[in-house]
């Protein structure tokens, strides 16, 4: 699949690429950026790791990687994917979403997921996205709800973190249906 670029008057998510990941090296030595996450960006060699094996994923078609942008400070802020594609069931997940301490709270995020959401659902023909947030990461679960995702249900203990610690995973979920009626 081709990776597009998606923007609005906010964000701009380009693909995440072997050349452009550099742009977030000084974000993703932030302490605690992925403290709920079981990916390491902690060290330039880890985050290399995990941009190459985002790459590889987009090649088999399991995933749409993207380096975002906040055009309104022309700075990078993070990164972000489609990812667990299910092309036959028409269902994806939005995650691996990683933004810079100095963009929490800006409206960033909402731009960026509404602007995934409107390319899942009428561009890619998506019928559901799905979330996987930890259940501890409150700040993430009111942001997807705020979008309209509910809650469908708890995997327990599911993943380890690099910590070692075992988390509970919310799994959300979004209709096509419910966002076009959350979107008129």
């Amino acid at each position: 699949m081709n990776i597009p670029t998606l923007e609005n008057e906010i964000v701009k998510l380009s693909p995440l690429t072997m050349e452009n990941y550099k742009n977030l090296y000084a974000i993703s030595s932030e302490k605690d950026l992925l403290q709920y996450s079981p990916s390491n960006i902690s060290t330039l060699q880890a985050l290399i790791e995990y941009v190459q094996t985002a790459i590889d994923l987009a090649r088999k078609n399991e995933a749409v990687p993207f380096i975002i942008l906040d055009k309104r400070t022309d700075r990078y802020a993070g990164s972000t994917r489609y990812m667990n594609i299910d092309w036959e069931n028409k269902v994806l997940h939005i995650g691996a979403t990683w933004i810079g301490r100095d963009f929490h709270g800006n409206g960033l995020n909402t731009a960026m997921k509404q602007l995934m959401l409107d390319y899942a659902f009428f561009k890619m023909n998506f019928e559901k996205v799905e979330f996987r947030i930890d259940e501890r990461n409150i700040r993430s679960r009111k942001a997807v709800e705020k979008l309209g995702a509910k809650l469908e249900g708890i995997l327990r203990k599911n993943v380890y973190l690099i910590n070692g610690f075992k988390r509970n995973t919310c799994c959300y979920g979004i209709l096509k249906e419910e966002w076009i009626k959350k979107s008129n």
